[in-house]
């Protein structure tokens, strides 16, 4: 038996994953999370196999949660499941420690597929995201700017190139404008980059805009 603990904070999309993986006979959903408090909490006080984790939940999420996680245990398996495509957020995902990495829209013909390979000790990701894993293990390999950026230094150059103003990210983020502040500085500075207009540009060439 595999089992399984579904952390979305959208009750729906919970549901809905439940269904699938309720159809199939050595499957076991033990447990649900809304928020990234509760994720860690389900962690602590229960003993299953795979947790199928979306990135972006209130409180803490994304790759924080998946360390802290693994921290807390260390052998425990992560399918992310997002609603971005792009590779960078797999990649980053991956590099965090998650086992597999499933876009919602795929979810519902594949999600079994990926519960039962990230169980049994596998990787699921796509070629890209395997592509890009391994060319980033290269020696002298050559990264892209924005690879050198946190996940929330990442996570505001994502905001602000979809037109996100500061405060609003600061909103959505439940940070301080100050600190949103303090992270458009930091990146604006690795990329070597001087207004928006140039974020704008930067993140267009590069396949960083939101969908």
């Amino acid at each position: 038996m595999i089992r399984v603990v579904l952390a979305d904070d959208h009750a729906i999309v919970r549901e809905g994953l439940k269904r699938i993986v309720g159809e199939v006979r050595d499957f076991e959903v033990v447990g649900e999370a809304a928020d990234g408090t509760q994720a860690l909490e389900r962690v602590r006080e229960l003993a299953f196999d795979v947790l199928v984790l979306d990135l972006s939940m209130p409180g803490r999420s994304g790759m924080e949660l998946i360390r802290l996680v693994k921290a807390e245990k260390p052998k425990l398996r992560i399918l992310v499941l997002s609603m971005h495509e792009e590779t960078q957020y797999a990649v980053r995902a991956i590099k965090s420690g998650a086992s597999g990495y499933l876009t919602k829209e795929s979810a519902p013909a594949q999600l079994e597929q990926a519960i039962r390979k990230v169980a049994a000790g596998g990787a699921y990701i796509s070629a890209e995201v395997a592509e890009q894993l391994a060319l980033g293990a290269m020696p002298g390999g050559d990264a892209a700017p924005h690879e050198v950026l946190s996940d929330r230094e990442f996570q505001v150059l994502r905001m602000l190139a979809a037109g996100t103003s500061v405060t609003e990210a600061a909103a959505q983020l439940h940070l301080s404008v100050k600190t949103v502040s303090t992270h458009k500085a930091n990146l604006m500075h690795k990329l070597g980059i001087g207004n928006q207009a140039e974020l704008i540009k930067y993140a267009m060439k590069h396949g960083l805009g939101e969908p």
